[in-house]
């Protein structure tokens, strides 16, 4: 039994590569993203100077050069090597506050649509209401009170970027627990616990895979406004961070150098996890693939 099980998820895998490979927009996606991926993983060996080492003098705003790839900033440093470094920061931030977004609003769209009425009521007020709060003034407000930080910017777009995951997985929830083999199971003693882990979690992960893709662009998205805005960690620098500071010293316009990276890069890897989302969604959602 244990041998059909695998035979069949290895073909599932295998009839799931072949559609992605075929979707033109995810595979250019995850190109992009598998880029800055491994920019990430591999930033100490690919700086060429110490991205918070400040440089000499007559080192101050060079433009790019073959000592300096993008230039200096006001204070000298190279502004290639703070490129590569707060490409790790910006991904953390994405993945964590993503991820935790997810895990929120899987477990509360599970609940909800297992279980219905009172509970089903209650909990989709809650998301109601806080899909009705305009998002990016409620993070500017938050991250204002709580402070810089890396990890108050991850938990405050966790907390206002679940109630989307709990819809999407409340829907597919009352489809999946309604199909002969979730009452079979239930009929042979399984728990409430089991029916909802064992039997249509695993159902409804491919469409929260999609979602998280999607999610991840936001939340990158929005810890750079947060950053640009003054709002993120000193400490930690950002592509966002590079840009408020680039911003607030006055010479965004004409230091081009110290600005455009950034932004680029910021555009750039949204692109690429929107287009990751959107093909993962053609392939994995029922509803794209009848389309």
């Amino acid at each position: 039994m244990r041998g059909k099980r695998k035979s069949v998820r290895r073909e599932m895998f295998k009839e799931f590569l072949r559609s992605f490979l075929n979707n033109k927009m995810g595979v250019a996606g995850a190109a992009i993203v598998l880029f800055f991926t491994v920019i990430a993983l591999f930033a100490p060996l690919m700086i060429t100077h110490d991205p918070s080492k400040p440089g000499s003098p007559d080192e101050i705003l060079l433009p790019p050069s073959k000592k300096f790839l993008l230039g200096t900033d006001t204070m000298g440093k190279d502004i290639f090597s703070e490129l590569i470094i707060a490409s790790r920061v910006s991904l953390l931030i994405g993945f964590l506050a993503a991820g935790t977004a997810v895990i929120i609003g899987s477990l509360v769209g599970l609940l909800s649509g297992f279980y219905g009425g009172i509970v089903d009521n209650l909990l989709m007020r809650i998301v109601d209401v806080i899909m009705a709060i305009p998002g990016l003034p409620v993070m500017i407000i938050l991250a204002a009170i709580l402070g810089p930080s890396i990890w108050n910017i991850i938990i405050i777009i966790a907390v206002l970027g679940w109630p989307s995951t709990a819809r999407i997985v409340r829907s597919q929830v009352l489809s999946v627990k309604e199909r002969p083999f979730v009452e079979a199971a239930r009929c042979i003693g399984a728990s409430d616990l089991s029916l909802m882990f064992r039997e249509i979690m695993p159902n409804v992960i491919p469409v929260v895979s999609a979602q998280t893709v999607m999610m991840v662009a936001n939340a990158i998205y929005n810890e750079s406004v947060l950053s640009f805005l003054g709002l993120g960690d000193p400490l930690h620098i950002s592509w966002g961070m590079m840009l408020h500071y680039a911003f607030s010293s006055g010479v965004m316009t004409t230091a081009w150098w110290w600005s455009i990276p950034p932004g680029l890069a910021i555009a750039l890897l949204v692109l690429g996890f929107a287009f990751l989302g959107s093909g993962l969604n053609e392939v994995l959602n029922p509803r794209f693939r009848t389309r």
